[in-house]
């Protein structure tokens, strides 16, 4: 008896960013949404735990620790009573790219457990589980797109009726997301305790009109994410050049996603950038959150 569940990337149309609070922790408001980059999970019941990671060639599985430390396995941990489980993960999403491809698996490890033991747990349950886990894992539960408060945690669902495509492009190296908050502080010493709300994105979002979208898309860490590594700037450019309606790092990067006006459109800019970028990747969202593929 097994159970695959699949869930969803992420990337952050809004990310508002205020001053540290005195735990260190940032406070967040921002606009999530779903794309239909997955990983997938199985999990089963075995005589020991055990973890095992394959992916197409632009995945770095030998990145992936495999050992209690993985965030699946750590999931499991915080809700299994004494059952040891096999977790096989394909994942489609990128590596350290702030697409949460870890907090996916997170998710997906908590609602396999859920189904497999048949424990019918409520939604306020399963999110507090995911709550504890990390800022991303409860949206990579609820997916769609979302909005984000305290340190991304709190999520409210959005009503999204538009179809939004996305070329999303990796890169080959990580960026410390931790490096890239601290910069955040010394770029703005005088951050507001609060961050600025998404208001005119969230007007956007309602007409389903991808250009008054692409002008309200934000991120508070892209300056920094850039400053770092000023080659993020140079993708963006290029993307916007090759017809993207917008450009942006997604998160904390490196990952960068550009906003296009159609599928056509998006083909384009995707063939465009593969010219120079190994890794290049259409994208549609929003999809929906982590959930169950095959039941057994």
């Amino acid at each position: 008896m097994s159970v695959t569940v699949r869930a969803a990337a992420k990337i952050n149309l809004h990310l508002g960013v205020g001053a540290p609070r005195e735990d260190g922790f940032h406070p967040l408001d921002t606009v999530y949404q779903a794309i239909d980059l997955y990983d997938d999970l199985t999990l089963s019941v075995a005589g020991e735990d055990s973890l095992t990671v394959a992916g197409p060639p632009y995945v770095d599985v030998d990145g992936i620790p495999t050992d209690a430390s993985n965030i699946a396995m750590r999931a499991l941990a915080e809700v299994a009573c004494g059952d040891a489980h096999a977790v096989r993960i394909s994942k489609r999403v990128p590596v350290a790219g702030g697409m949460a491809g870890g907090s996916a698996d997170g998710a997906a490890a908590l609602l396999a457990h859920d189904r497999l033991h048949v424990l019918d747990q409520s939604d306020e349950v399963l999110l507090a589980q995911a709550a504890r886990l990390g800022s991303d894992v409860p949206f990579s539960l609820v997916g769609g797109t979302a909005r984000g408060r305290g340190r991304g945690e709190v999520v409210e669902r959005i009503e999204d009726l538009g179809t939004w495509w996305w070329v999303v492009v990796p890169a080959s190296v990580g960026l410390s997301t931790p490096e890239v908050y601290r910069h955040f502080d010394r770029l703005h010493p005088d951050a507001p305790a609060q961050p600025a709300e998404p208001t005119g994105l969230l007007a956007a979002l309602a007409t389903g009109e991808p250009v008054r979208l692409a002008r309200t898309l934000h991120n508070d860490l892209e300056e920094p994410a850039i400053d770092l590594r000023p080659e993020l700037g140079t993708l963006i450019e290029r993307g916007e050049a090759e017809g993207a309606l917008r450009g942006m790092v997604s998160g904390s990067g490196p990952t960068c996603v550009f906003l296009c006006a159609g599928r056509d459109e998006a083909m384009a800019v995707a063939a465009g950038l593969s010219a120079t970028y190994d890794v290049v990747l259409p994208a549609v969202g929003p999809v929906a959150g982590a959930h169950v593929v095959h039941p057994g």
